[in-house]
């Protein structure tokens, strides 16, 4: 049976795969394999029947390619899909260990700036004293904050950096302008990390370091991409012999790792993400990332 690859449908045209992806998906059928189509604005709202009727019964084993679900969504979805005789490569549990900061964190706490994290609503008033507390479980310096998923770091001054986790007011009103922009896309809770200086290239974004995706497959690295926010195709190449055990310690199918090169030549995990739900950068071949989903 082909390997199936289940897309986004394009919500103006139902019955296509969402242009985002529509380049990739022709891969795939190039390489052989199935595509169908999940609603992923009905998933989001809790239809979840809407959301795979369009999946032709009894697929099999399959992949997901698209927009980031939450993690309980992807659970239903992936029950959904089972139903119908569909089973996700990605069990929900690898999903989330590999898709939310506090899962994967242990496994990489040596080669990924220090955090901490609490879980926090959309739309939460974060006590001072609470951010404090969490704060100073911190190496004193500059740090960052994210929900357990994403930051905003293009909008790095408003919502973002920190330049002195020890100043209270100025820590209170980033993480709170945060969470405000996060709205209902709020993803778990807060997290901070210590600031770590990596290398970039010249006239772009200060918040744009020179990161470098790895695709991880049953955990070797299959493919080495430019972050989707780098401006250009820098053409680094990391020193994986620290991520790889990190990665296999994982225990998930399908994984990406952002790498960059910290100011003092070594090479630091940024973000672990799903592969599943990981974007690639413009100039990578979609080709390439299809014929490791397909298989051989």
């Amino acid at each position: 049976m082909p390997m199936s690859v289940l897309y986004c449908r394009d919500p103006l045209m139902p019955r296509r795969v969402d242009e985002h992806f529509a380049p990739e998906a022709q891969q795939v059928r190039a390489c052989g394999g199935t595509v169908g189509l999940i609603d992923h604005d009905a998933l989001l709202r809790g239809d979840v029947r809407q959301a795979v009727a369009q999946v032709p019964a009894g697929l099999g084993h399959a992949w997901y390619r698209g927009w980031m679900i939450p993690s309980d969504q992807y659970a239903a979805l992936a029950e959904a899909l089972s139903r119908r005789g569909t089973e996700l490569l990605v069990t929900p549990e690898q999903y989330r260990t590999a898709h939310e900061l506090p899962s994967w964190y242990a496994m990489f706490v040596d080669i990924t700036p220090a955090s901490v994290w609490r879980p926090t609503k959309p739309g939460e008033k974060l006590r001072v004293d609470d951010l404090a507390a969490l704060a100073q479980l911190l190496p004193p310096g500059s740090g960052i904050v994210k929900d357990y998923v994403k930051s905003r770091k293009h909008e790095w001054n408003q919502a973002c950096f920190i330049p002195d986790l020890a100043d209270i007011v100025e820590l209170t009103r980033v993480v709170q302008r945060f969470v405000e922009l996060q709205e209902d896309f709020l993803a778990g809770g807060i997290v901070l990390r210590a600031f770590e200086a990596f290398s970039k290239p010249e006239s772009v974004l200060e918040s744009v370091a020179a990161e470098v995706r790895v695709w991880w497959l049953d955990g070797e690295p299959r493919l080495l991409t430019p972050h989707p926010d780098s401006p250009i195709e820098h053409g680094l190449v990391p020193d994986l012999d620290q991520i790889g055990p990190a990665v296999r310690r994982l225990g998930c199918r399908f994984v990406t790792t952002d790498v960059a090169l910290r100011s003092d030549g070594v090479w630091r995990v940024v973000e672990v993400g799903d592969g599943q739900v990981s974007d690639l950068h413009q100039s990578s071949s979609r080709g390439e990332l299809a014929a490791l989903l397909v298989g051989p």
